[in-house]
């Protein structure tokens, strides 16, 4: 298996949600925040999502609280939240940390294949966004303040990528 599709982050129950059931499709990873400036975003990718998953993308949401404070609820706030101020349907899964030794595994492997300006692979705020391959290996990194519309063409080129066999 390569890349992300060995890696199985918890979703909002706290049960394991195996990425290995997004093989061959596009995944566009996100850490969220209810409270931040860029919250308005979720919007954007439930619109890439309504938009191309009939075509293989999958918008994943991965909340997380370590700037600022941002996402202080639990799963059942963030979902309530995420259902009702944006009509989200994309995965949101369980809260992690993107950052330092709590960090989630899968954001580990995204910030290794796609550091950030000059090499760095700290994520530096909510909304970074990480544009994942049919074979599970991150293509591209999005900073927090690249509005979803903005990658509607990466998105599309990524799809028309044939499927690996």
């Amino acid at each position: 298996m390569g890349g992300i599709h060995a890696l199985s982050p918890k979703d909002a129950s706290g049960a394991p949600h195996p990425l290995a059931q997004y093989r061959g499709r596009v995944l566009l990873v996100v850490n969220t925040a209810s409270k931040c400036g860029f919250t308005p975003q979720y919007a954007g990718l439930e619109a890439l999502w309504r938009r191309h998953r009939e075509a293989g993308l999958v918008v994943l949401g991965l909340p997380c609280n370590q700037f600022g404070g941002q996402e202080p609820g639990d799963a059942a706030e963030i979902a309530r939240f995420c259902a009702l101020s944006y009509d989200v349907t994309f995965p949101v899964l369980a809260k992690v940390e993107v950052n330092g030794a709590g960090a989630d595994p899968l954001f580990v492997q995204l910030k290794r294949e796609r550091p950030g300006l000059l090499g760095s692979e700290a994520i530096k705020w909510n909304f970074t966004k990480f544009l994942v391959g049919r074979d599970g290996r991150a293509i591209a990194r999005f900073a927090p303040k690249t509005k979803p519309a903005d990658l509607e063409k990466a998105v599309t080129e990524a799809l028309a990528e044939p499927v690996p066999a």
